[in-house]
């Protein structure tokens, strides 16, 4: 194995060892041998027993270093798990690491706590995300209504801009049906109890949610839930999938002045929670639902339920289906350490 080493150069440059038997030379009868540096050794001066011990070391060399080019062809081990990822680069690692954990962290219990969920908290939507969203029976109310109050039926894309909005914002900002405040709370409540009436009180769980949910109370991750419907209805809801105590902050229409997409929802279940917004997740079904999460400086991840993965892209994470994510890819996409904010440097005068 060695003489075959030596023999020939693992880089492929000229041989390191080699013999020839020369019979026109004035020293006939010996054999000449070279070495890397052209050295012309006669074998009355150096017997094998030195020479073996040389062509070992250099063959030992070689090999290290072509090893040493080997290594470039690995997986490097900065390498970082998601999207940043090249056409030409290298299949992602799997599982993916735990960015949570830092080993250069003295204190265990801090390490630990790391290493659990017990430091970030997620926010879901209801309609869309847990259960089933049906578009038509809002629109079918939001007609309804406007024949009820004698006004003209909104258009289409009025309706898909008051798309996560609370009723009386919709009623007084975008249709502008009225701004007296009794009158918004008549109007607001009658339509959702047409909703209500078509909807007929049937609840069907997205694929995947009982799941996602399951997973993420064992490990005993934060929930909250916010919504632009009615408490009631929210509690109803819950109890007819059978989620009922699962979450721990429910945030409802009545806490709220503003539905989507200002981010007073996400920010006042944030504060209920306990939690800092950069340590918060956000799970929705539209890019009402990105914006508001980013304007509070949270993460946005969006199930592509009633639009199309390719329309979902300032999120920061699409899935079709909840039982898709991991708790590691929940504290992948957290942030563990928030940007501190700048020292103002102070002139002296």
């Amino acid at each position: 194995m060695v003489d075959t080493i030596a023999a020939t150069s693992l880089l492929g440059h000229q041989p390191i060892y080699c013999s020839w038997h020369l019979g026109d030379v004035t020293n006939k009868g010996n054999r000449i041998r070279m070495y890397p540096r052209r050295l012309w050794i006669n074998r009355k001066h150096c017997s094998d027993r030195h020479i073996v011990p040389m062509i070992k070391a250099q063959a030992m060399e070689l090999t290290r270093e072509a090893y040493s080019y080997r290594e470039k062809d690995r997986m490097p081990r900065e390498f970082r798990y998601g999207s940043e990822t090249s056409v030409e680069g290298r299949p992602p690692q799997w599982p993916p690491a735990n960015k949570a954990d830092n080993p250069a962290l003295r204190n265990p219990l801090l390490r630990q706590k790391r290493m659990g969920c017990g430091w970030l908290g997620v926010i879901f939507e209801w309609e869309g995300v847990l259960v089933d969203d049906i578009p038509d029976l809002e629109k079918q109310a939001w007609l309804a209504l406007s024949q009820e109050e004698g006004k003209s039926a909104p258009p289409g894309f009025i309706l898909r801009r008051i798309e996560g909005m609370k009723n009386e914002q919709a009623i007084s900002e975008v249709l502008c049906w009225s701004r007296d405040h009794s009158e918004l709370k008549r109007m607001a409540y009658r339509k959702e109890e047409i909703y209500q009436s078509l909807q007929g009180g049937v609840y069907r769980s997205l694929s995947g949610s009982k799941e996602f949910v399951n997973v993420l109370m064992h490990h005993k991750v934060p929930m909250a839930l916010v919504s632009t419907r009615p408490r009631k209805s929210i509690e109803n809801a819950i109890g007819a999938i059978g989620i009922e105590g699962v979450f721990a902050v429910i945030v409802a229409a009545e806490d709220v002045h503003r539905g989507k997409p200002d981010p007073e929802m996400y920010i006042y279940a944030a504060q209920l929670l306990k939690f800092i917004p950069e340590r918060c997740i956000v799970f929705g079904n539209s890019n009402q639902t990105v914006e508001a999460a980013h304007d509070a400086r949270m993460k946005c991840v969006t199930v592509a339920s009633k639009h199309p993965v390719y329309e979902l892209a300032a999120a920061d994470l699409v899935v079709r289906r909840l039982d898709e994510l991991s708790v590691v890819d929940l504290k992948n996409l957290a942030d563990i350490e928030p940007d501190e904010p700048e020292l103002e440097m102070e002139i002296e005068r």
